[in-house]
This record gives structure tokens, sequence and C-alpha cells, in this order.
């Protein structure tokens, strides 16, 4: 069993509240999970408007499969246009 775990940062610029951000990352994290089979949830940054931190899991029975498919993840969520990208860390675990 192969693990993936990715740290994705979201910069909201335009944001000024946290009832914003909460609107952007559900539509995000909604569109995520109707699209891939993956596990996502606001990971840190919790009480900061303008920045949030993603985390995003999965798990595959090869380690080309999850990278394959976290990175088309990002490559999703960036093509959304609801927030620009900021720092990414992937970290796969053999199990």
């Amino acid at each position: 069993m192969v693990v993936g775990v990715l740290r994705l940062t979201l910069f909201l610029p335009e944001n000024h509240s946290l009832k914003g951000k909460r609107q952007v990352l559900r539509a995000i994290k909604d569109r995520v999970r109707n699209k891939f089979n993956v596990s996502i949830a606001e990971s840190d940054g919790h009480d900061m408007w303008q920045r949030a931190e993603l985390g995003i899991c999965q798990v595959g029975s090869d380690r080309p499969f999850v990278d394959r498919a976290l990175r088309e993840v990002v490559n999703f969520i960036d093509s959304l246009g609801l927030a620009p990208l900021g720092e990414e860390q992937l970290e796969i675990i053999n199990c």
C-alpha cells in the first residue's frame, strides 16, 4: 500500500473575511471530491483570511499512480482559478 499526502497552500488576496474564505474553500473541496477519489480538508491557517492550507490524501497500490493522481488534483485546483497556488509539499509513504 502506498499513501500520498499533499500539503497545498492557497492564497486568497481578494478575501476580507473568514466567511468568504470558507465559501472559496468549500467550492474547491466539493469539486475535488466530486472529480477525484481523494480525502481533502483544511489543515492549517484556520484563522487567516487570505491564506489556507489544504491537506489532500490518496491511497493506492503503486507509487506512480498516487503521485500522478495528486499532481492531477493540483492541476485541477489551479485550473479552477478560485485561488492562486502557493507552496506544495508532497510526501509518499510506502506501507
